[in-house]
């Protein structure tokens, strides 16, 4: 199967196209190398993939019309996993007109391209991040989620919106996954997990916010990666039993439309995520204890149970192990 992969110089994006080249697909890769965090560790996720059979590398920018339409006309792929957006949630308060150009337009470009060419399936990474200001643990993709807090959570909100009107309008069948704070080897440098250990490493404080008492479902990137591929494979139709009474965000009657959460079901306290850090590293951390920032929830929890009833699968990785991956990942490619 050819598969268009946007974002595959990216954290997620270059995993995602490692396993479905391992499979046997052809994948034809998006990604502008933009320099919003360190081009080298960009340029070397791409070097992974180059030398492999299969696949194909486009260098632009989503946000040009042009080029993704001649992506869409010159491959003609049959699916697209649509994972390259401007990332970082507090990056937008700097530059909002950025995320608007990459997350809402570039998301349109890719909507037309799967319009204008029959995709016959489109997977788009959303956000925990769209809950927002939802209280109710866990989180699940049946409750509201009409109050992101910050603009990056909106963008991926309206994402998951603009999705199901193609997916009525065009017949595209489209499924948004909600990835809960992802990590692991190759991950981004803007990310606490990559902050920290270099903070440590060099015996420089670390920040911690909310004194490090609130809650993630730390989800490490296998385990994101497997749940991509299943999704992938396996077409949303319409729910037969979807109620405009009592509509379910998480479905639909009109189209052919799914959400999903891919997330660790148990959260780890901040503290804890540190703790099993400085275990890793043979080092204490010093920290800088500093309140929760304005954006930021104070917990997060996934509720995966659509996952595994509809794929059977549901992410694993313990953070012990996962961090211990990324550690050992760190020290090799920085060589220290």
């Amino acid at each position: 199967m050819k598969i268009l992969v946007t974002g595959t110089a990216g954290f997620i994006g270059s995993h995602v196209a490692q396993a479905l080249l391992a499979r046997g697909d052809e994948v034809v890769g998006f990604d502008s190398l933009n320099d919003y965090y360190d081009v080298t560790l960009k340029q070397a996720r791409l070097a992974r993939l180059l030398d492999k059979p299969g696949y194909t590398h486009v260098t632009a920018d989503l946000a040009d019309r042009a080029a993704v339409k001649q992506v869409f006309a010159t491959h003609g792929p049959a699916r697209v996993v649509h994972l390259a957006a401007q990332a970082g949630v507090r990056y937008a308060a700097e530059n909002p007109h950025v995320y608007v150009q990459s997350n809402l337009v570039g998301f349109l470009h890719v909507l037309e391209g799967c319009r204008h060419h029959g995709v016959e399936h489109l997977v788009y990474a959303s956000t925990s991040s769209v809950y927002g200001a939802n209280t109710a643990m866990p989180f699940s993709e049946h409750a509201s989620a009409e109050h992101p807090l910050t603009l990056y959570a909106a963008t991926k909100k309206a994402n998951e919106q603009m999705a199901h009107s193609y997916s009525h309008l065009y017949g595209i069948p489209s499924t948004g996954l909600r990835f809960f704070t992802v990590y692991g080897p190759w991950g981004r440098p803007d990310m606490a997990l990559f902050l920290f250990t270099r903070a440590i490493l060099e015996d420089r404080p670390i920040r911690v916010f909310n004194h490090g008492r609130h809650k993630r479902s730390f989800t490490y990137v296998d385990d994101i990666v497997e749940g991509v591929v299943r999704t992938l494979d396996r077409v949303p139709g319409k729910d037969p039993d979807w109620d405009g009474q009592a509509p379910d965000p998480a479905t639909s009657g009109v189209a052919p439309y799914r959400l999903y959460n891919i997330g660790n079901e148990q959260p780890v306290e901040l503290l804890r995520y540190i703790e099993v850090l400085e275990q890793c590293l043979g080092r204490k951390a010093r920290m800088e204890m500093l309140p929760l920032q304005p954006g930021d929830v104070p917990d997060t929890e996934a509720d995966v149970g659509d996952l595994v009833k509809d794929v059977g699968y549901r992410p694993v990785v313990p953070v012990e192990e996962g961090v211990a991956r990324f550690v050992e990942w760190y020290r090799s490619y920085y060589k220290v």
